[in-house]
């Protein structure tokens, strides 16, 4: 399984991407319309996005370098919760911090949904930072745009 890796360079202190990445807050301004997160070692992840309920729990915690998750979806037998990891590593750049994001451990069916999903929300991310909110956002799986849930 190849991981998916993508990155964005945001105009801002790793310090303030970071709080975006393991606030309930700050998450939501950018991805999801509902998260409950618990920022330690084993605590809790969870956000519901676009009516899909992602969960898994916080790996590493690293302020404000790096932040290790683990994902899956809720009701999913390919990918169930906390089947995968997310590594998010902050980078300070002379404009401010480079966000690497990498997803590992995706099943084959799942990579081309969420290198949909992760490109659509990497760019959200680095307008919340800049901004402090993405904006509404009707963003939809490719499954759910297509009318089928099959996959």
């Amino acid at each position: 399984m190849p991981d998916y890796t993508t990155s964005i360079e945001v105009n801002a202190l790793p310090e303030t991407v970071f709080d975006y990445l393991v606030t309930e807050d700050g998450m939501t301004a950018w991805m999801g319309q509902r998260a409950a997160l618990d920022p330690r070692p084993d605590g809790q992840f969870a956000v519901d996005i676009a009516g899909h309920a992602i969960r898994g729990h916080f790996v590493e915690i690293d302020r404000p370098r790096r932040v290790v998750l683990t994902w899956g979806m809720v009701g999913s037998d390919v990918l169930p919760p906390g089947a995968s990891t997310v590594e998010f590593t902050l980078t300070p750049v002379a404009e401010g911090t480079r966000v690497d994001l990498v997803h590992s451990g995706l099943p084959q069916t799942e990579q081309i949904g969420h290198a949909d999903g992760w490109s659509h929300f990497i760019l959200r991310l680095g307008t919340a930072v800049v901004a402090g909110h993405a904006g509404p956002d009707d963003w939809r799986p490719l499954p759910d745009r297509r009318g089928d849930m099959t996959g």
